[in-house]
C-alpha cells in the first residue's frame, strides 16, 4: 500500500481506440471521483485523446452541467472524442512527449487517466515513464475499454459484456427472422475480434434460450475451409436451416486472413482493418449448395449499443475510473485497474490494480480449453464466465421515444 500523499494539481482524462457502450461511464468515474477531491484542482477532458493533449486542446469538466456528467453513464460512443494516434518509444523520438511535458507544467497536470484497451495501456505506460525519467511528478493510470475483452491480466474488459449481451440478443433475433419461412436458409453473422473470439463466443450464450448459432468459429484456431463446408452442409441437410457466428479475424493455418480484406488498409496503429466476411463466406455457401444464404456483419453496431447495455458492465466500468482517481491519490502510479472475480457461490468482482509494463501490448485469448474439439463451439466453462456478466438492465433515459444521451457544453481551457 503506498504512503505518498496526494499531489495538488489538475487531472486529465482521456479516451483513446474505438468505443463502446460503457466508456463514458469510466470517464465519468474518473470526472465525478476527480471533482470530489479537494487535491484536484481542475478537470480536464483531453479533446480526442492524446491529440487533445498534444493539441492542448482541453475541455474543462468543471464547467459542464453535472446533470449532464451523470448521464455519461448510459451514453455510448466516447464523449471526449477519441483517436488512433501511436506514440514513438521515447528512449528512440522524445518529440511528443516534450510537448505533452510543455501542456502538462503549463496546465499543472499532475494526474493523467488514459480510458482504452492494449494501444491506449501503452501509451499510458510510455507516458508513465517518460514522466519517471525526466522527473516531473503526475501519477498516470490505465481505465480499461475494450469490446474485445482481450486485456491482459484483469479478469474481462469493461465494453465487453455489454457487446456480448448485444451479439447474443442478435442472435436471437436473426435465429427467429431465419425460421419465418417454410425454406430454411442459411445465415452467417460475423462479429468483431482480430486475434481474440470473445465477442463471438458470446454468441453462444443465446443457446440458452434455444436459439443460439449451430456452429461458432474463433481466431484462435486455424479455419479450415473443406470441414467448414462439411460442418454447414450436415447441419442444413439434417435441420432444413443453418446459423454460422464467425469471427472476422479467422485465418487459415499459414495466418492468412480468411476475410481476404488486407488490401483494405491499416488502423493509426498499423492493425489490419478487415470485414467482409461474412460475404465471402456466404458467397462460396450459396455456390456449393445452391441453398438461400445470407451473410450478415454487426460491424459497428456492436460497439455502441447502449439500449442493450449490461447494468453490471455499467456499474463495473464506473467503479474503474473512481478506483483510478482515488488509487491515484492514494499514490499509485503506472498502473491499470483490472477486475478480480469469484463465480463459485455467486458472483464477486474485485477491483485491483495492474502494472502497465506487464498489461501494454500483450494480448490475452479465449483458453483453448474452453473450445470444442472439433473446433465449432464453445464449451460450458466460457457460458459460466460470461453470463453473469451480462446481468442487468441499463437505466437509460428516453425522450421522445428516443434514448437520451449525455450532451456536453465543450467549454475549452483558454
Amino acid at each position: 500500500m503506498s504512503t505518498k500523499k496526494p499531489l495538488e494539481g489538475a487531472a486529465i482524462i482521456g479516451q483513446s481506440g474505438g468505443p463502446s457502450a460503457v466508456i463514458n461511464a469510466s470517464a465519468y468515474g474518473v470526472i465525478k471521483t476527480a471533482l470530489e477531491s479537494e487535491h484536484i484542482t481542475k478537470v480536464y477532458g483531453a479533446f480526442h485523446g492524446i491529440v487533445g493533449v498534444l493539441n492542448d486542446r482541453l475541455m474543462v469538466m468543471d464547467e459542464e452541467d453535472p446533470a449532464e456528467l451523470e448521464r455519461l453513464l448510459y451514453t455510448p460512443s466516447s464523449a471526449l472524442g477519441s483517436c488512433r494516434y501511436k506514440i514513438a518509444d521515447p528512449d528512440v523520438d522524445d518529440t511528443d512527449y516534450k510537448r505533452i511535458l510543455e501542456v502538462f507544467k503549463k496546465r499543472n497536470i499532475r494526474y493523467f487517466f488514459y480510458n482504452g484497451g492494449n494501444d491506449s495501456m501503452d501509451t499510458c505506460n510510455k507516458i508513465n515513464r517518460y514522466m519517471k525519467k525526466v522527473g516531473y511528478e503526475c501519477r498516470v493510470f490505465g481505465v480499461p475499454k475494450t469490446i474485445d475483452n482481450d486485456l491482459f491480466g484483469t479478469d474481462h474488459c469493461p465494453g465487453f459484456a455489454s457487446a456480448a449481451k448485444y451479439i447474443a440478443t442478435s442472435i436471437m433475433e436473426v435465429s427467429r427472422d431465419s425460421n419465418v419461412y417454410d425454406k430454411g436458409m442459411i445465415t452467417i453473422v460475423e462479429c468483431m475480434g482480430r486475434h481474440a473470439g470473445w465477442l463471438t463466443a458470446a454468441s453462444a450464450l443465446a443457446n440458452l434460450s434455444g436459439e443460439g448459432p449451430d456452429l461458432i468459429y474463433l481466431p484462435e484456431t486455424d479455419f479450415d475451409m473443406d470441414d467448414f463446408m462439411d460442418d454447414v452442409i450436415d447441419i442444413y441437410k439434417r435441420y432444413g436451416r443453418c446459423l454460422v457466428a464467425v469471427s472476422e479475424g479467422v485465418h487459415y493455418s499459414d495466418g492468412a486472413f480468411v476475410s481476404e480484406a488486407k488490401t483494405s488498409g491499416t488502423d493509426g496503429f498499423g492493425h489490419a482493418q478487415l470485414g467482409g466476411l461474412a460475404a465471402r463466406l456466404a458467397s462460396i455457401v450459396k455456390a456449393a449448395t445452391g441453398a438461400k444464404v445470407r451473410g450478415i456483419e454487426l460491424s459497428l453496431l456492436q460497439r455502441c449499443a447502449a439500449h442493450c447495455a449490461s447494468l453490471t458492465d455499467i456499474e463495473e466500468s464506473f467503479n474503474a475510473g473512481k478506483v483510478a482517481v482515488e488509487s491515484a491519490l492514494a499514490g499509485h502510479s503506472g498502473k491499470m485497474v483490472g477486475f478480480t472475480c469469484e463465480r463459485v457461490k455467486g458472483y464477486k468482482c474485485k477491483y485491483e490494480l495492474f502494472d502497465l509494463e506487464k498489461v501494454a501490448n500483450y494480448e490475452k485469448k479465449v483458453p483453448l480449453e474452453w473450445i470444442t474439439d472439433d473446433h465449432t463451439n464453445v464449451t460450458d466453462d466460457f457460458i459460466r464466465y460470461c453470463l453473469p456478466l451480462i446481468q442487468g438492465e441499463t437505466k437509460l433515459e428516453y425522450e421522445n421515444g428516443l434514448p437520451r444521451f449525455a450532451r456536453l457544453k465543450q467549454v475549452f481551457a483558454k
